[in-house]
């Protein structure tokens, strides 16, 4: 397996770019705090590929005593790190500096933080390696299956969240207006376009609730406010203010998106039944008798796009 860069989303490059490395770092940051935890391990590091795929970059540092491993660069095959990566699957060593299973490329900067049992978990998302958790003792102790096990589930709570990234940024991408020449701007390719929008928007609010991260989880759910303005506005529209709960929202979402109330619940973790009792309430509030009557209602109030 190769090391690959993780895939680009649209959009502004710079700014968006910066929060979503700055945001997957603190995922890796979390994980090792969590991994620190669980094991009792006093030393975890880790890193995800940097930006021209061939590397996984050490960033992120818990209980270092010293800064030798920071930004080191472990490329695939090389190291406990580089093996872990080359396989695809966790690696460890007892005696890092006297392992015959490594090369030893990085033996100073192991030796200068006083590492010796190391163990190594890749981070995998769609059988691409991401990055690696690392965990250490500064004594040769066998790492045992606990503490393996407490890694390889840090490693999965990394990919699980660049998972939901990777499919935001996706959906993100349809914010982009439909180009007017090519589209004949409000034809067939608008027309498109808006339906892009409004599943993209569905998908977005059902992805939410499974982001940790509050900060993004708010911007999330701005770009979704930014999403309902983008289709066409609809004049004379009542006030913008239908007093739903965020949760009548995301069920009305994915109703306008022609998801029943069971593939809504599967969406959006929730029972069927609960779906239905939260479009029942969306449905009073909004004086709607039908679940179209309530699409379009929520439409008009720019809910929904």
């Amino acid at each position: 397996m190769q090391v690959s860069p993780p895939p680009n989303g649209g959009g502004p490059r710079r700014g968006g770019e910066q929060v979503a490395a700055d945001t997957e770092a603190a995922e890796v940051r979390g994980a090792l705090v969590r991994l620190r935890r669980a094991t009792g391990l006093p030393v975890a590091f880790g890193g995800l590929v940097d930006p021209g795929g061939r590397l996984v970059r050490i960033s992120e540092l818990s209980g270092t005593a010293t800064a030798a491993l920071s930004a080191l660069g472990v490329s695939s095959g090389n190291g406990l790190g580089g093996k872990a990566v080359a396989l695809a699957r966790p690696c460890a060593v007892t005696d890092y500096s006297a392992s015959r299973q490594i090369s030893h490329e990085y033996d100073v900067a192991v030796a200068t933080e006083g590492l010796c049992s190391v163990l190594a978990v890749p981070v995998v998302v769609r059988r691409r390696v991401r990055g690696v958790l690392y965990g250490a003792l500064r004594s040769p102790h066998a790492l045992g299956d606990r503490t393996l096990g407490a890694a390889v589930a840090a490693a999965r709570d990394v990919e699980q969240a660049l998972v939901v990234r990777d499919e935001v940024r996706g959906l993100l991408g349809v914010v982009r207006a439909p180009d007017p020449a090519a589209d004949g701007d409000r034809g067939a390719g608008g027309a498109a376009w808006e339906e892009e929008v409004r599943e993209a928007h569905g998908a977005l609010r059902a992805l939410a609730p499974r982001i940790a991260d509050a900060r993004l989880r708010a911007e999330l759910l701005a770009v979704c406010g930014r999403l309902a303005d983008a289709a066409d506005p609809h004049e004379g529209s009542p006030a913008r203010h239908a007093d739903l709960t965020p949760r009548e929202v995301d069920v009305l979402s994915c109703v306008a998106a022609g998801a029943t109330n069971a593939v809504a619940a599967a969406r959006l973790g929730l029972r069927p039944e609960t779906v239905k009792g939260y479009l029942r309430s969306a449905m009073r509030k909004l004086g709607a008798h039908t679940r179209l009557e309530a699409v379009v209602a929520a439409r008009r109030a720019g809910l929904l796009p």
